[in-house]
C-alpha cells in the first residue's frame, strides 16, 4: 500500500518560501540536508511533509497540481495567509457559492483555503 509522504513543491527564493510555508502549515523544519532543498514536516507528525526544492522554473497557469489547505475558519484564515504574503486570485469561472478562496504564496504558486465548517 501507498501513501502520500511528501508534496513537493518547486520554489526560486528558499528562504523565502520555506519561511512563508513553515507560518502558513505550522511546520517545522526537518535536518538540513542540502542548500537547495527544505524539508517541512507536520509539527505533529500526522500528515504528509512539504518538501521545497530550489529550481528555477516558471508558474504554469493554470497549475497542474494546487494544494486545498481545511479550515473551519476560512475568513480569518485568508486574512493570516494574506499578511504572511499571499495573494488572492480572482477567477471568472469560480461559482458564488464557491466553500474555496483561491491564493498565491509569493512566487504564484497557487492553493486554495476550503471551508470545511
Amino acid at each position: 500500500m501507498l501513501r502520500i509522504g511528501s508534496i513537493v513543491l518547486r520554489v526560486d527564493d528558499l528562504q523565502r518560501q520555506t519561511e512563508f510555508w513553515e507560518a502558513v502549515l505550522d511546520y517545522v523544519r526537518g535536518d538540513k540536508q542540502s542548500d537547495d532543498f527544505e524539508l517541512l514536516r507536520p509539527r505533529d507528525g500526522v500528515g504528509p511533509s512539504l518538501s521545497l526544492d530550489q529550481v528555477p522554473s516558471t508558474a504554469q497557469v493554470p497549475p497542474r497540481l494546487h494544494l486545498d489547505l481545511f479550515t473551519e475558519n476560512q475568513a480569518d484564515e485568508v486574512e493570516r495567509l494574506k499578511a504572511l504574503g499571499a495573494t488572492e486570485v480572482h477567477w471568472d469561472k469560480r461559482p458564488p457559492d464557491a466553500d474555496y478562496v483561491i491564493l498565491e504564496d509569493p512566487e504564484g504558486n497557487r492553493f486554495c483555503v476550503v471551508d470545511i465548517s
